[in-house]
């Protein structure tokens, strides 16, 4: 999936692009019926909210499971970065954030850069975050909040 001119000068004006449906259901759902295996591995890389079991963020996913790592690798994921940077590109993290809407401990508002400058010495602020919702989003259960231009 190759980036259009309009796409990329909205970009540059709002600083993201969404693409809805760009994963059709049933791809959805190879993901997400993949999801309670992975969270009821007892591993380091699934992180539990505190006094509970219910798992906050699963890490490397791409790197144990089949359907996320051909998400991780699949062109409708990798083009559009490429287009943005003009450039080749790796994949620094990749999380399954699993927080139940009015449940478990919020996420303050931060910049994922300065941690990965501070924890893992990310020499430059040139990353690109991509989301997929696997769950419906509306405004109860929003995960993120997008402000244009910032």
């Amino acid at each position: 999936m190759r980036l259009t001119p309009e796409q990329l000068e909205q970009f540059d004006r709002e600083g993201y692009l969404f693409f809805p449906g760009l994963f059709t259901p049933e791809e959805t759902k190879n993901l997400t019926d993949a999801v309670p295996e992975l969270y009821s591995r007892r591993e380091a890389y699934n992180v539990r909210e505190k006094g509970s079991d219910a798992v906050r963020t699963n890490f490397a996913a791409h790197m144990y499971s089949e359907p996320f790592a051909k998400l991780a690798r699949h062109p409708r994921m990798i083009e559009p970065v490429q287009d943005l940077f003009g450039e080749a590109l790796y994949m620094h993290q990749f999380k399954i954030n699993g927080k139940m809407a009015f449940e478990g401990d919020v996420w303050q508002w931060h910049q994922d850069y300065g941690t990965w400058l501070n924890d893992d010495m990310m020499p430059t602020e040139r990353a690109m975050n991509v989301a997929i919702f696997l769950d419906d989003v509306n405004p109860f259960n929003g995960p993120l909040m997008f402000i244009p231009g910032s």
